[in-house]
Order: C-alpha cells, then sequence, then structure tokens
C-alpha cells in the first residue's frame, strides 16, 4: 500500500498520524537484520531477526554459540533466553533470539540436504492457501488473490466520520471482491474497546472475517472482553506479542480466536511451533505476521492449525519483470482459494545470498 495513511497508537497526535515514517527509526537505523552462521564443516545458515537485535547477537549471543553444535538447538535457544531476560524477555533480544534460531534451522536442513519444513513435520497440506495485505485492492484483486487484509486510516482521534471513512472503504472492497471472498482488517494497536464494538456494529453487512490488533498489545483483558462481546466478527491478535509465555497471557485471558505470532520476532521457529502448539490444544488458529516469507511457509507447510500464509505483493505500477520475479520466488500458483504458496524444496530454507 502507497501513500494510505494507517491509524496506529501514535494517531492521538496530529504531528505523527499521517504516516508511520514520522515515529519509526530512520531508514537504516535499528534495522531488521539476517544472521551469518558458518560452521566448522563450512555449511552457512542464514535467519532474519527484527528491528534493532543485531548488536545483541554480535555483542552478546555470539560467544554462546561458537563451539557448539547447531543440532542441539533446544539447548542453545534455552541458553539464549535465560541468559537474556534480565534485560529483555519481550523486544529486542528476542528479535535477536530469532535471527539465530533461523540461522540454526537453515544450518540443520542443509547438513542434512532436506527442506526444514520435512524436519519439522513434514506437509500437512498440498500448498498453501494466501491473502494479500493492504489497500491497492483492485491491484490485488486482478492477481487473483480471494483473500483480502485492509489498513484501516482512522481511529478514535477521527471521531464519526473516520469510521464512515473505514466502513466504507470495507463496503466497497466488499462490492468488488464479492459475497465468497475474505475480508480482515488490520487497526495495528490503534482503537480502543467503546471504538471496536461501534465499528463492529457498523461493520456487520459486510461480513469481515477477522478484526486485528484493535487495543495496544498488552490489553489482554480487553481484547477477552471483545472476543465475548463481539460474535459475527473474530478477534485476532499477537503481532506484537513474545515467547509462549506473551501467548499464555492470550490464552489465560481468552483473548483471540487467531493467533499471529511473528517468526522473526517472537523468539524464532523454535518457539514459534511451542506457540502453535499450545494454541492447538485449546482449537486456536495461527496465522503468523508476515507468514508468507521464504521461511515463514515451512512452519505453515507443517502446521496443522496454521491454514493461510499472508502476503505483500510489489508496489503497482512496476515493470512486469519484478512482478514475475516476485511469482517466482513465492512459488506463487492459482486454485479455487485464489492464490497460493509454499515453500521451496531447497535443503535448508531456501535462502541463497550472492555475496
Amino acid at each position: 500500500t502507497q501513500g494510505v495513511e494507517v491509524a496506529s497508537p501514535m494517531s492521538v497526535y496530529p504531528d505523527y498520524k499521517s504516516n508511520r515514517g514520522l515515529f519509526m527509526p530512520d531508514s537504516g537505523k535499528m534495522p531488521t537484520f539476517f544472521v551469518e552462521i558458518t560452521t566448522d564443516k563450512g555449511i552457512k545458515g542464514f535467519g532474519q531477526g527484527g528491528i534493532g537485535g543485531g548488536p545483541v547477537v554480535e555483542q552478546h549471543l555470539a560467544k554462546l554459540l561458537i563451539g557448539k553444535d547447531p543440532f542441539d538447538i533446544e539447548r542453545l535457544w534455552d541458553t539464549m533466553w535465560r541468559s537474556t531476560m534480565y534485560y529483555d524477555r519481550a523486544g529486542i533480544g528476542t528479535h535477536a533470539i530469532s535471527g539465530v534460531d533461523l540461522a540454526l534451522w537453515d544450518i540443520i536442513g542443509k547438513a542434512l540436504k532436506t527442506p526444514v519444513y520435512r524436519l519439522i513435520g513434514g506437509k500437512t497440506k498440498d500448498r498453501i492457501p494466501a491473502y494479500c495485505t493492504g489497500n491497492d485492492i483492485d491491484q490485488h484483486l486482478d492477481f487473483g488473490f480471494k483473500r483480502l487484509k485492509l489498513a484501516m486510516a482512522h481511529g478514535p482521534a477521527d471521531g464519526r466520520d473516520g469510521m464512515r471513512k473505514n466502513a466504507d472503504l470495507v463496503k466497497t472492497t466488499r462490492a468488488k471482491l464479492g459475497p465468497e471472498g475474505d475480508i480482515m482488517l488490520d487497526c495495528w494497536m490503534a482503537w480502543t474497546e467503546d471504538y471496536t464494538l461501534d465499528m463492529a456494529d457498523m461493520l456487520g453487512p459486510y461480513n469481515v472475517y477477522w478484526l486485528e490488533e484493535v487495543l495496544q498489545p498488552h490489553d489482554y483483558a480487553g481484547f477477552g472482553r471483545l472476543k465475548a462481546a463481539i460474535k459475527h466478527i473474530r478477534i485476532a491478535t499477537g503481532e506484537h506479542e513474545y515467547t509462549r509465555y506473551g501467548f499464555r497471557q492470550l490464552l489465560e485471558h481468552n483473548s483471540a480466536s487467531i493467533w499471529q505470532p511473528d517468526m522473526h520476532w517472537c523468539g524464532g521457529l523454535t518457539e514459534l511451533r511451542r506457540i502453535a502448539a499450545l494454541a492447538a490444544a485449546y482449537d486456536i488458529t495461527v496465522l503468523p505476521h508476515v507468514g508468507g516469507t521464504r521461511d515463514g511457509v515451512h512452519f505453515t507447510m507443517a502446521t496443522t492449525n496454521a491454514p493461510w500464509s499472508e502476503m505483500f505483493m510489489p508496489a503497482p505500477g512496476g515493470p512486469k519483470a519484478v512482478y514475475d520475479l516476485w511469482s517466482e520466488l513465492n512459488s506463487v500458483s492459482r486454485g479455487p482459494e485464489g492464490i497460493y504458496t509454499q515453500p521451496p524444496e531447497d535443503p535448508g530454507l531456501g535462502w541463497d545470498f550472492v555475496e
């Protein structure tokens, strides 16, 4: 989505309302990062971690890994977790652990000459149905998506007029998509309980599949109250939650029908699998944030309670070669549910970097 205002927790301040870039770190500062780990046998593993975690890897976690066996991944994860919890249990430290953990899984897959999804359960589906996030609705429909997630531009600071604009976007999308496709709404921590209840009533005619992150992440009880009150739309959250201990809070407050952990933030693939197992015991669906990445689809393919992947298309208006390459890298295919993806069959996670 290009040039579209998206509601956020900072929308209450007019100076920061129009663009997330006004309050997020400047480009190149505190970036997401890739970890490269090389074994004594020359195998290189690559893993992506979340914002700002790179220095934690370089200045702390590296010394815990040197000389260790990458196959001892449970012990290595636990060592990293226990050694960082005194300064970070939910944030940059966990972002760092995530990147390292994914690099270790990449090494294991390459050492065994096997794609990671086959190491963690194999195929639970022939291919993965995908939904597309963003407000470039015509582009996504023309490409073939039948599940769309829209960014909500307005929150409580915009009053009733903002609510009507949110509803109008959904109404327009439903008219273009038709009655059978799914519409999801990303509210990015910008709404309140009362606002969400009013919006849910207003959205009733449009068969919305879920409302995502309507409240700030720590408001477990608030999410629980909304889930109990709103019966016609599912409540989803968890993008900004960390480790199984955070998701246990969601569980104990009955906060959501759909959990959305981010593999690059929540603790990596090792922890994501624990989160999914916890969810499965309570029939909770797990749909990872940005789950359609080259590494994320391994988890979805191998996990029974993870039915879809989230994808983001290149911006509209670009050369055809860009979309062709995107389709190739994501193993895009088409079928009854619209667009599908699947993990690469290369050993490991499928990363291939040119030095």
